[in-house]
């Protein structure tokens, strides 16, 4: 990669100007990442949505947030869960009747090392379901208000897309004939990413002016992998949080929230920590590898999304 061009020390939220009037919704926001994101964000002044699928967890997470920078802190939820359809939709109803102007969206949330395999009620492998399918709907059903308001969207992908397979599992998503966690959460962030710079293409060639950016969170010490994964999985994340391989859950978010609030970014490119495999370090563009550029596989991974959603895009 070329020099980062944030300098030695990467993007840091030293850069985050007044953030006051700006209002970031993000997925999953409760805990982890997303929980440290709306930190930030709240501590320049902007608002922040939350759309999560636990109530009692996102009560607890806001009254956590008021302790801290007071209880005029503009910070709420929306419930949804991305694995229901029905909620999704329920869920972005609200969000354009509650959120007059979305400065960003963060497709944040996700689920990681399900240990044995599990389907939604749609039919579809737990993962693939809420890390892919949900997000694609939601941002079916929110696209005409973030091109009509802040008209960026940022999507949290994962080392793991260079992992397990290396490639779109087409031709049995669920992963029915041989279930591994390991593969089908690679499968499931790949094609989140691969659903991103397709949408990029497809903004582009219908002439809107809406910014798509994909970015990692490195190895971060979150419970995402650890709520749904086995003993052994469990173990070598414990481990693994313990050595300089894995950073804290705040500098997890930076990239996201680089990506929410700067200026100057590529868009066909992939933030996120730099050093030790991409793993850890200071933020800025690492390497994407070709094949999730492969429009040919895009256009087949997108037409599956809209039939299995029940959804079209229109630009």
């Amino acid at each position: 990669m070329s020099e980062n061009i944030f300098g030695k020390e990467g993007w840091t939220p030293n850069r985050l100007k007044d953030l006051t009037g700006k209002t970031y919704v993000i997925t999953g926001a409760n805990a982890g990442a997303g929980f440290e994101a709306t930190k930030l964000f709240l501590r320049k002044g902007a608002s922040v949505v939350m759309l999560n699928r636990n109530k009692q967890k996102s009560e607890a997470a806001i009254t956590e947030l008021k302790q801290e920078f007071g209880k005029d802190a503009k910070v709420s939820f929306i419930l949804m869960d991305l694995a229901e359809l029905d909620s999704v939709r329920t869920a972005a109803q609200e969000v354009k009747d509650r959120v007059p102007y979305i400065d960003a969206f963060l497709c944040n949330a996700a689920v990681a090392q399900v240990a044995t395999q599990q389907l939604t009620s749609s039919g579809f492998e737990s993962q693939l379901g809420i890390n892919h399918y949900g997000h694609f709907l939601l941002l079916n059903l929110l696209f005409d208000k973030i091109e009509n308001t802040g008209k960026r969207i940022v999507i949290m992908g994962s080392n793991g897309y260079k992992m397990g397979l290396k490639r779109l599992n087409l031709e049995d998503m669920n992963f029915d004939k041989k279930y591994n966690p390991m593969n089908a959460y690679c499968n499931s962030k790949l094609a989140q990413m691969v659903f991103a710079y397709e949408l990029q293409h497809r903004i582009k060639e219908a002439d809107k002016d809406v910014e798509v950016y994909v970015c990692h969170p490195g190895a971060s010490r979150t419970s995402l992998a650890k709520d749904e994964a086995n003993f052994m999985t469990k173990l070598i994340f414990t481990i693994m949080s313990y050595t300089p391989l894995a950073q804290s859950a705040e500098k997890g978010s930076w990239p996201e929230v680089m990506c929410a609030t700067e200026d100057g970014l590529k868009q066909q490119a992939y933030y996120g920590p730099t050093k030790r495999m991409d793993l850890v370090g200071p933020i800025g563009e690492c390497k994407l590898e070709p094949f999730v550029l492969n429009r040919e596989i895009a256009i087949k991974l997108w037409d599956m999304s809209e039939e299995l959603t029940n959804c079209k895009w229109k630009f």
